[in-house]
């Protein structure tokens, strides 16, 4: 199976493409920058120049998705970005990206979302446009006629992933979780057909990443 990942040069991006490979599959790193290039085939993938945020990139990202059976969007913005960008990238890009996969028949589509994304006025002003944006690109993704899976995680760090997680369709708290076990994550869902069509957030947790999917 051959997987794009788009924003693979990202802190979270670069686990799942690392994992991906590890795991057998083929894959196309999506970046923006010429110089993000090495870190993409470092971790074993195949780079693919492609700028979401430019108009004129509809054409790069119908021939980066050529051949490839799921896509996985893990760009962001960043957080020193400001409500501008998250627009253009964390909404914007996701949107291109899922339109493209409709008319190329890229059926298989996972989203890196955060959580928070489904009410945003809930939390901190500085936080509302970067979940808004994510919300709205989420829900877009649901409307598509694409097989999603939406991931939702909390905090994000750089801590030593545990390979164990807590997952539902709402977990009810605030929390952290690894980078290394979100992108575990991801590489189980994409393995596990039940995950398609379902929304769900995910914590440090007690249950094993596998077990805790198949609870879904």
């Amino acid at each position: 199976m051959r997987v794009l990942v788009a924003g693979a040069n990202g802190n979270t991006a670069r686990r799942i493409v690392r994992g991906l490979v590890n795991g057998g599959y083929e894959v196309r790193g999506l970046v923006r920058k010429e110089e993000q290039t090495p870190n993409v085939r470092d971790d074993g993938a195949e780079p693919v120049l492609c700028d979401l945020e430019q108009e004129e990139a509809n054409g790069a990202i119908g021939e980066a998705m050529e051949g490839c059976d799921a896509i996985i969007f893990a760009a962001g913005a960043g957080a020193g970005s400001g409500e501008a960008r998250k627009e253009t990238m964390d909404y914007g890009g996701a949107v291109k990206l899922v339109e493209a996969a409709e008319s190329r028949g890229v059926q298989r589509y996972l989203i890196l979302s955060s959580t928070g994304a489904d009410d945003p006025e809930a939390r901190e002003e500085a936080m509302r446009p970067y979940l808004s944006a994510k919300g709205r690109a989420d829900e877009r993704l649901r409307e598509s006629s694409l097989d999603y899976t939406i991931i939702r995680p909390g905090r994000l760090t750089d801590d030593e992933g545990t390979g164990r997680i807590a997952a539902a369709e709402s977990l009810g708290r605030r929390g952290e979780i690894p980078r290394e076990d979100v992108a575990a994550t991801f590489v189980a869902a994409l393995e596990n057909p039940d995950t398609i069509g379902k929304t769900f957030e995910i914590l440090s947790g007690d249950v094993a990443i596998k077990e805790a999917l198949e609870r879904l």
